[in-house]
This record gives C-alpha cells, sequence and structure tokens, in this order.
C-alpha cells in the first residue's frame, strides 16, 4: 500500500515537472489608425456681366448680347438716366473644395456729395432691383462727412453654403439699378457721381452657433 502511494506521488511530481518546462506561445494581435490632418479651405469669387454705359450685356467687343452670353467682369461703369434701368447682377460662387460657411455682400453706394435729409429720404434703397429672396438684408449704415455720404447695406445669404465637391453658384443678389423717373436730370446732378462697391465676405460656419457669432469674428 505505501508502494503505491509512493508511485502516484512521482507521477504528480513529474507531471508538475512536464509543464513548468514547457514554452507558452501568447496569442496576440496587433492594429493601427493613421490620422493626416489637412488645411481646411473656403475661397469665394464675386463678379456680374459685362454691360455698357446703358446697363445692356456686351461681349468682349461691346456688342449687344444675351445676359447668359456677356462674360463676366470685376468693374463697370454707368450713364445715369432718369427712368433708366440698368443690368447689374453681383454673384458669389463658393469654390471648391470649401468647407461649409457663411456668405455675405456689403454695398456700399458713396456719393460725393453730402446728402440732404430731404435727398436721404428719397428712393436711394429702391434704386436696386430684382432681389432674390435668398439673400436678407441685415444692415444698413449711413456715414456723412467731410462732403460726402456713404450708405452700406448689408446682405447675407439665408443659410450656410457647402462646396465640398463642386462649385456652388449662389443666386445673383438683385440684377439691376432702376433710376426713379421721377428724379430729374437736376437731381441726378445734386447727387454727384456715384460709386457703388460691392464686397463678397465668407467665413467657415463651424465653430459658429449662429451667423451672427461668426460675423461679428470676422476679421478679413
Amino acid at each position: 500500500m505505501k508502494k503505491k502511494i509512493l508511485v502516484a506521488c512521482l507521477c504528480v511530481a513529474l507531471a508538475v515537472l512536464t509543464i513548468a518546462g514547457t514554452t507558452l506561445a501568447y496569442l496576440t494581435s496587433r492594429d493601427e489608425v493613421v490620422n493626416t490632418f489637412t488645411v481646411g479651405n473656403v475661397s469665394i469669387t464675386l463678379d456680374e456681366a459685362k454691360v455698357n454705359n446703358y446697363g445692356e450685356p456686351v461681349n468682349g467687343n461691346n456688342e449687344k448680347v444675351e445676359l447668359a452670353n456677356a462674360p463676366r467682369v470685376k468693374a463697370n461703369s454707368y450713364k445715369l438716366i432718369p427712368g433708366h434701368t440698368y443690368t447689374k447682377d453681383p454673384t458669389v460662387t463658393v469654390k471648391a473644395p470649401s468647407e461649409e460657411s457663411y456668405v455675405r455682400m456689403l454695398v456700399t453706394v458713396d456719393f460725393d456729395k453730402q446728402l440732404t435729409e430731404t435727398q436721404l429720404a428719397t428712393e436711394l434703397d429702391n434704386i436696386f432691383t430684382g432681389y432674390s429672396t435668398d439673400w436678407v438684408r441685415s444692415a444698413k449704415q449711413i456715414e456723412t462727412g467731410n462732403g460726402k455720404t456713404v450708405i452700406t447695406y448689408e446682405y447675407r445669404y439665408n443659410r450656410t453654403v457647402s462646396a465640398n465637391t463642386a462649385d456652388n453658384k449662389l443666386p445673383a443678389l438683385f440684377t439691376g439699378i432702376a433710376i426713379p423717373g421721377t428724379w430729374t436730370g437736376d437731381d441726378l446732378t445734386a447727387l454727384g457721381n456715384i460709386n457703388i462697391n460691392i464686397v463678397a465676405q465668407a467665413i467657415q460656419a463651424d465653430g459658429f452657433d449662429t451667423p451672427e457669432a461668426a460675423w461679428a469674428a470676422f476679421k478679413g
């Protein structure tokens, strides 16, 4: 009986030694994530149809053409005539690839004379015609002094704009300028030379809760 017990103990000891001497192969796995960061972009252009002094669309040879066939330019000159309407269609294009952004236009009407209260009360706000409902006027500012008057209108596109894979051409802010027939040649002379300057701006939408917050941060 004692021999049997001893043999059993030796067998257990051998088994323990055998396990201790075995090399274990651990189960392993490996994966990797590589993050690439590129700089985002917001880019826009602003142009309008080429026209002659009477606001008629023309080609590069100043020959009258349909509006769709007129080249796009950065500036035009006009001769103001009471009761006359001129083509003017300032258009913003958000260029690809651009991040989602807010877009606005600032329209500045610069008179080289200081306008009177009576003149400021005329139909100056209504000379631009064919407004798109996609643009909303958010502000108007009048500055007078040094013999000049400057009126600035701010128009904001009514939603954010994306142009990730293709250019996004927005509707024209307006399509024309109409000089009221009630204005006489003397009225136009009294207003002096008029310069209309239009500036388009865009700012990223990401990081801002509202358009107001975005434009408050705009430094361009």
